[in-house]
């Protein structure tokens, strides 16, 4: 049997899960064109750990070796995603070291099966090319740049803010507290469900639409500027703390990452069961108006002239009324969207995706890290999700 053919009967909704035991690009290759609605992943970082599997990313003698093969398996990734898919992409940043490595000492650390027990491993010095010792080598900005000239659409970059940083000893610059997420597409136009993941308005003080003592709707104070009356488009900056995690894995997600991405990657209700095509939010918008407090009186520079915005707009109320399909197959009932993680890990994104209702697709070279991911689906809600 092949070692993705768990990965194909999820493809055709005999499964909902399965995490592939695999090189990537072998199990990239394995798979139809435009079968994937959203992919989310977070390749290793340059010369960060060694794993020590054979065949893994991330410790190739050069860094343009190391962006040469992560553009050759984001061309796979292309592939397999939907026209109107997305791709959220993590990358991790790298220090020019006398041997290189993340560190400014230029060491990286052996991957271990406990975190107790990883150790310092010197290795030969890298090509720097034109990057000088304690250089910072802008990994994801060489990755991101590749990709945009390979044929992506870099459509945002969102700031992963790390509250609780790994520490460093440096004492010359700052400690790295955020990390880059790219948003990639195919296309120019493709799916996002922004009301998925829109997150509460930021106001200070009583504004209008906030309620009174008696619980009725303030319209006479606060900013009349128009707004999202039931939230606010999702910002680009997202301040993730980390998570508890007891495996033996060094870098997990944390929850609300994938959950982010995979809201606002597909569609809730499902896709089409012939062409994948999702469907999309039936909304409803409408502007809430507010009263004046009081008559307006035109700004001519005289005193008491300006002293009420002519602006009656208190916001806007979205309301889903239902879905409909992008496509024309009419075929029936939708079913679940699927994501993908091409670098499984821990499976945090294959989690997530199960939560959420998703199928849900991950290749893992690691077959001790492909285990723990297994493991880790099943047991987080086991009559609903099948160990494969």
């Amino acid at each position: 049997m092949s070692k993705t053919t768990s990965i194909d009967e999820v493809l055709a909704g005999k499964r909902t899960w399965a995490v592939a035991c695999c090189d990537v690009l072998e199990g990239l290759r394995a798979m139809p064109n435009n079968s994937v609605q959203c992919c989310v992943t977070s390749p290793p970082y340059y010369n960060l750990r060694d794993y020590q599997i054979a065949g893994q990313i991330g410790l190739e003698p050069t860094l343009d070796e190391f962006l040469e093969k992560l553009v050759e398996v984001c061309e796979e990734v292309r592939r397999v995603l939907r026209d109107d898919g997305v791709f959220f992409c993590n990358m991790g940043d790298s220090y020019a070291g006398g041997a290189g490595g993340r560190g400014d000492i230029g060491n990286i650390i052996a991957g271990t099966q406990t975190r107790t027990k990883a150790v310092q491993a010197k290795r030969t010095p890298i090509p720097l090319g034109n990057a000088k010792p304690k250089d910072k080598l802008l990994v994801p900005w060489r990755l991101v740049l590749a990709l945009q000239a390979a044929g992506w659409y870099v459509r945002d970059v969102i700031v992963w803010h790390k509250p609780a940083p790994m520490p460093e000893s440096v004492t010359d610059r700052c400690t790295q507290s955020w990390e880059p997420i790219f948003l990639l597409t195919k296309s120019a136009k493709y799916f996002y469900d922004a009301e998925a993941v829109k997150e509460e308005a930021g106001k200070s003080g009583p504004y209008i639409g906030s309620k009174s003592q008696d619980g009725t709707l303030r319209k006479d104070i606060g900013n009349a500027c128009a707004t999202e009356w039931n939230g606010r488009n999702l910002r680009n900056v997202w301040t993730l703390a980390p998570e508890p995690f007891g495996g033996s894995h060094f870098a997990t997600f944390p929850t609300e990452l994938p959950r982010r991405c995979i809201k606002a990657g597909t569609s809730e209700h499902g896709c089409c069961p012939q062409c994948g095509a999702p469907w999309k939010r039936i909304v409803e918008r409408e502007q809430i108006k507010r009263e004046r407090p009081n008559e307006y009186v035109k700004r001519d520079g005289a005193e008491g002239t300006g002293n009420s915005c002519a602006n009656t707009v208190a916001g806007v109320a979205v309301t889903t009324k239902g879905w409909e399909p992008t496509c024309k197959c009419n075929a029936g009932d939708a079913i679940p969207c699927v994501v993908m993680d091409i670098f499984n890990g821990s499976g945090t994104s294959g989690l997530v995706a199960r939560r959420l209702g998703r199928r849900y697709v991950g290749f893992e070279l690691n077959p001790d890290y492909a285990a723990m991911a297994r493991e880790r689906i099943t047991s987080d809600a086991p009559l609903f999700n099948e160990a494969v």
